[in-house]
């Protein structure tokens, strides 16, 4: 259990960062391309409280880390925000800017993947210290947590972003029709999350993008 506990503390700051972060973005995006709906109502903000869902921030990630950490198994990490509020008819080019807004968050997540892999060199580079452990565990964290997000939303799905990026380079009639996808998006998701069948379709990838990191900051397989 005190396992547990220190787990969940030293993992809070990455996943909260990584999931509201990644919200935040969207609502940069959408203001820089012409929607100010996230910015009037208070959302394109690094505060955690202004994202935090208390279910898909905190309690879901904190189950799913407890139990994969307890059962010493890995698995693809499932949370969410509160969504922030895009209107993509005030965009300026709504079709195409939806691909800059969607891809925003994601590419929230690889700065930070990155962030935290920087963390993670440093830590087995300088001399070993008091904090060295923890420090080492919350950059994995940080580069699992990223990683997963990043992979999992750019899933070609609505309303995941790789559902809006989809949609916004496909032709207009067959978009049209893909969108209407998304309000099955959730439940087909789900579905595809508790048959194993979205473990199977992303860790490919997720293995690609890890070599990269690996490779590029020389890391010890």
């Amino acid at each position: 259990m005190q396992e547990i506990i220190q787990t969940v503390a030293i993992a809070a700051l990455p996943v909260i960062l990584a999931i509201t972060l990644h919200e935040a973005a969207h609502g940069y995006a959408a203001r820089y391309f012409g929607d100010p709906t996230a910015w009037q109502e208070g959302r394109i903000t690094a505060n955690p409280l202004k994202h935090i869902d208390p279910v898909g921030t905190i309690l879901v990630p904190i189950i799913i880390l407890a139990l994969s950490w307890s059962s010493g198994a890995g698995g693809i990490l499932f949370g969410w925000a509160k969504p922030v509020p895009v209107n993509f008819g005030r965009l300026r080019h709504p079709k195409q800017d939806m691909l800059w807004v969607a891809a925003a968050g994601p590419a929230a997540n690889l700065a930070m993947l990155l962030f935290w892999a920087m963390l993670m060199k440093l830590t087995v580079t300088l001399p070993i210290h008091f904090f060295s452990v923890a420090m080492a565990r919350m950059a994995e964290i940080g580069i699992l947590v990223n990683l997963a997000l990043m992979v999992l939303n750019l899933f070609p799905l609505p309303p995941l972003d790789g559902g809006r990026i989809a949609v916004s380079l496909l032709p207009p009639k067959a978009a049209w029709r893909f969108a209407k996808l998304e309000p099955f998006g959730f439940p087909i998701l789900l579905l595809l999350l508790f048959t194993g069948i979205l473990s199977k379709l992303l860790m490919p990838v997720m293995s690609a993008v890890m070599g990269m990191i690996y490779f590029i900051f020389q890391f010890s397989g």
